[in-house]
């Protein structure tokens, strides 16, 4: 059997890893990478995402770019969402769904306008662990006669810096002015002397910026922010965060066998203002007779956690199956994503999670759990 330090030595390491482990980082495999699970502990780097900022190295994610004429109308086919909405400066959160209407994965594509000859442009970020398999189902789809594609992740750090006061910390180190940006904003920035690339995006629950940077810009940033007070934030803190934000991760709330409309993002499906698209026809499907099974949040009581792969009871009898759960370091006490039949999906809904081996009170809630005062909108 491999030992630990076998296993670590086949991980990819980010540009940043490094900074980790002077930081005394603690280290986790994700996604067939070394990543920092916490630095501090997990509740420290929560609280300070929550009350002022945080900052996560998130250079493990694939970074597309693409550009080519008529490339939106071919990207249209591959998503659910009318990408022709996207005006410059702009970005969509978006899934790309293969022909069961089954998330493939949860992307964000972001519109980089279009230049005089007619050739647009956009950058796509997609998780980590689905890097390869995106972009084969990219370039599988896509008319490469027409468009160039170019995958930076190897090349590239990125820096999540979340928090209400984000602005105040990252500014200093940009020219542009960040504060009329938008959410799901995005501009080409000069950060620390350095072309760029900034955007009011994040897997927080909060307000942010996700900043993409040559590696060695990259740490200095890093070490810039860290030196004017931001927490470094792993892996912990970002499963607890996105989680009260009920904020699906791929892999375990979503994936190929399930659809956006199961999963609760609906918003992402335009099938009245769009043409075809791959899935098109079951989604539309599930749209006319409704889903069997919907994803809701379910709240526990106690220090009873109702995590991963948890059965999800009814009159004795086993319904569903968790998805995600930890306790709120916010709210201060269990929530969790499950799926569960529609007919059991309504907020309210009295159900019982099975806790090693034995049945405890669970209650369909309202999601998000956790809602921000200091998100700012589109």
């Amino acid at each position: 059997m491999a030992n630990q330090q076998d296993i670590a030595s086949s991980l990819a390491r980010t540009h940043l890893y490094q900074l980790g482990v002077e930081l005394k980082a603690r280290f986790t495999s994700f996604g067939g990478w070394e990543m920092p699970v916490q630095y501090s502990g997990i509740s420290r780097e929560h609280e300070a995402v929550r009350n002022a900022a945080g900052m996560f190295d998130i250079s493990h994610m694939g970074k597309f770019t693409l550009q080519g004429q008529d490339l939106i109308s071919q990207l249209q086919y591959l998503v659910p969402s009318d990408l022709n909405r996207l005006q410059l400066g702009q970005a969509q959160y978006t899934v790309l769904l293969n022909p069961q209407g089954g998330i493939i994965d949860d992307i964000i594509v972001y519109y980089q306008g279009e230049d005089t000859t007619g050739v647009q442009r956009v950058l796509i970020i997609v998780n980590a662990a689905t890097t390869n398999k995106d972009k084969a189902w990219l370039l599988q789809h896509l008319d490469l006669n027409e468009v160039q594609f170019q995958d930076l992740s190897p090349e590239k750090a990125l820096i999540a810096v979340q928090g209400p006061k984000a602005i105040k910390y990252l500014q200093p180190f940009v020219q542009e002015d960040l504060q009329p940006i938008k959410a799901f904003g995005h501009l080409a920035a000069t950060v620390l002397g350095k072309s760029s690339f900034i955007a009011r995006t994040g897997y927080t629950g909060e307000d942010g910026f996700e900043v993409m940077v040559d590696p060695e810009v990259g740490v200095e940033l890093w070490q810039n922010l860290y030196d004017a007070g931001v927490i470094p934030c792993g892996l912990g803190a970002r499963d607890t965060l996105r989680l009260e934000a009920a904020m699906a991760l791929y892999g375990q709330d979503i994936d190929d066998t399930t659809t956006p409309l199961e999963a609760g993002l609906g918003w992402l499906v335009h099938l009245d203002s769009k043409g075809d698209f791959i899935g098109r026809q079951v989604l539309a499907q599930q749209k006319a007779d409704g889903v069997q099974r919907r994803l809701v949040g379910l709240q526990t009581s106690g220090r009873n956690i109702a995590r991963h792969g948890y059965q999800v009871l009814s009159a004795n009898q086993v319904v569903g199956e968790v998805t995600s759960g930890t306790i709120s370091p916010t709210l201060g006490y269990p929530v969790a994503l499950a799926y569960v039949p529609t007919k059991l999906a309504s907020v309210g809904q009295q159900l019982e999670v099975d806790i090693r081996g034995k049945a405890y009170p669970a209650v369909v809630v309202k999601r998000p759990f956790y809602r921000s005062k200091n998100r700012v909108t589109n």
